[in-house]
């Protein structure tokens, strides 16, 4: 006949009477505490939660786009009005991040990407030649500035692909358009000073009309209001420069 074992367990956490008195003797380790399950806290419904600038400030695009027709902002005048400002900057953002860098186009391109760029969009366009020198100074320039002014257009093409049998003794030269015209012209190197620096080339792309733009100046388009922004990041420049010298005259 087999032999059965039978093990009994208690509910978790039990004790009997003689645990209890081998536990005080220190025959047992001691009891460990019942378990106890975390308090529950529901999760907050977001309808449910205040609605004010920070609530519409983390709402993308889309999801502006999507309350238009909220009812719960039908009362608020004041959150509808920041929703239709904060969508338009939005906007304005996604419309100036199309740019940001120098990009190389055809003679075929030119027409399109340059005499017929948007009315409000400058454009600064470069003439060069691969193995000129001064085509490379001028280009590592545009390439800073393109970065710095993102809402400002920056192209380059080849002299010969853009002027047949342009001479190569005026390259680099650049053109600068706006609403479909010619507002400048620079040929040569020597335009934009005796030490080219992306500091001196805004200056002098500047000198008549706000042709950079970073996307950040609102309405404040003014020639004024660019060069002023170009002499602060150059200033802004030189004591970072001033700074990194002195720290590295102490560590000497």
């Amino acid at each position: 006949m087999a032999d059965y074992h039978f093990v009994y367990k208690d509910v978790e956490g039990a004790s009997t009477q003689w645990d209890d008195i081998q536990r005080k003797l220190g025959n047992l380790p001691a009891k460990p505490p019942a378990f106890k399950p975390a308090p529950f806290t529901p999760a907050e419904d977001e309808a449910s939660l205040p609605k004010d600038k920070s609530w519409i400030d983390e709402k993308t695009e889309q999801d502006l786009e999507d309350l238009e027709d909220n009812p719960d902002l039908d009362d608020d005048r004041f959150l509808e009005d920041y929703r239709k400002k904060r969508l338009a900057e939005l906007r304005e953002a996604a419309k100036v991040a199309r740019f940001g860098s120098v990009v190389p186009i055809s003679g075929s391109d030119f027409v399109r990407e340059v005499s017929q760029a948007p009315a409000d969009v400058w454009v600064v366009a470069v003439l060069y030649k691969e193995g000129i020198a001064e085509c490379g100074v001028l280009m590592q320039c545009l390439e800073d500035l393109a970065t710095k002014y993102p809402a400002t257009k920056f192209v380059k093409i080849i002299s010969t692909d853009c002027i047949p049998n342009y001479p190569d003794r005026n390259v680099p030269t650049v053109l600068v358009y706006n609403n479909g015209a010619v507002k400048a012209n620079y040929v040569g190197l020597q335009s934009f000073g005796r030490r080219c620096t992306p500091e001196g080339v805004a200056l002098v792309l500047c000198q008549s009309d706000p042709v950079l733009n970073d996307g950040q100046s609102g309405n404040d388009r003014s020639r004024k209001a660019v060069i002023d922004g170009v002499r602060k990041r150059f200033i802004e420049k030189v004591v970072t420069e001033h700074e990194n010298d002195d720290d590295g005259s102490s560590s000497d």
